[in-house]
This record gives C-alpha cells, structure tokens and sequence, in this order.
C-alpha cells in the first residue's frame, strides 16, 4: 500500500500539470479547432513544459544545483522555479496568445503567478509544495472551465479533488513536506488562477 502511495508523488509531479491541463481543455472545449493547429499547440506545450525542464534538470544536476527531481531541498528551488517562470512566460507570449485561445492563455497566466510566488517564498527558505501547486492550479482551472462552458464537469472535478488529497497523502507520506507547506502549495496554487477568472469567464 506504502508504494502506492508514494506513486502518487510522480503520477501527478507538477511536470505533467501544464500539459495535462491543456490535455483537459483540447478534450472538454466545445470549440472546433483545426487538428493541426491543435497538434501545433501540444507539441510546442509538451517541449516548453516537459522535455525542456527535465533537460535542464540534468544540466542543473550535473553542475550540483540539485540532486534529485523532487526538489526537496529549499536551496535547490531558486534556478528551476527560474527557468520555469521563463519558459511559461513564452507560452504565454507565443504559444498561446490572449486572442487565439484566451482559456490557456490566463492559464499560464496563473501559472506564472504562481511560479513567482513560490519563487519569492524561495528567498524567504519556505519550501511551498510544488506538487500541490501544481494539481490545485489545474483544478481550479477545470472549474473555471465548468462556468465558462456552462458544462457540468462535477466527474472530472471530483478526480482531481481525490488527486489533490491523494498527492497531499503522498508528500506527507514521504516526509517531503508539513501540513502547513501543503496548505500553502495549495493556496499558491489556487489563487492565481481563480485571479484569472474575471479576465477569461
């Protein structure tokens, strides 16, 4: 059971949170987009998210700014929360403009604000969960999804609700994080996205 628990911390690693979200609009929207303007989007969102961070994992690895994926210790936040704070600034400028596709554009928008809010927190030695960051963004999202598209999405919703404390388990089960990072990982994670709203909905 202990190692299905500690799964969790990787199933929903804030790594694949962009991307599954993006993943969850292209499939809920009830817009028509040309599929290969939509592969365009993924494609570029898979590298910008995915294969660019765990790049520069290993490249932050090899010169010992970290020393494993989890980013347990506070000091080893400060360069990947950077490039990552750089690169969602580019999906947000490039990827996916205001006026093509305004959901996933202030998405990213409270991605970014809540990449720079964990930063700051960074600089003060809290370590806010990134894990928790990352799901309760992307449920928050949903919901926003669920007004704007006046569509009942309360199955999906409740999934990410139990991922949500299913993650909290996890990282708690790991003594990666305490009650009180969890809570603000979820708080960070949160408020930008529902700040978002009024500019989407």
């Amino acid at each position: 059971m202990r190692w299905l628990i500690k799964s969790f911390s990787y199933i929903f690693h804030p790594l694949w949170m962009p991307l599954i979200a993006v993943i969850i609009y292209y499939v809920t929207t009830p817009r028509f987009m040309n599929p290969e303007f939509w592969y365009a989007k993924f494609f570029a969102t898979t590298i910008m998210t995915v294969i660019i961070p765990i790049l520069s994992f290993y490249m932050f690895k090899n010169l010992n700014l970290v020393t494993e994926i989890h980013l347990k210790d506070v000091k080893e936040r400060k360069f990947p929360l950077l490039f990552q704070g750089l690169f969602t600034l580019l999906i947000i400028y490039i990827v996916f403009k205001g006026y093509e596709l305004p959901e996933l554009h202030f998405f990213f928008v409270g991605v970014l604000g809540s990449t720079l809010a964990a930063l700051v927190l960074v600089l003060f030695q809290f370590k806010a969960s990134l894990h928790m960051i990352g799901i309760c963004g992307v449920l928050f999202f949903v919901l926003g999804l669920s007004i704007h598209f006046n569509s009942n999405m309360l199955w999906l919703i409740s999934l990410l609700v139990l991922a949500c404390g299913a993650t909290a388990t996890s990282r708690l089960e790991a003594k990666a994080h305490t009650p009180v990072e969890l809570v603000v990982g979820t708080i960070v994670g949160a408020v930008p996205q529902f700040l978002a709203f009024p500019y989407w909905l």
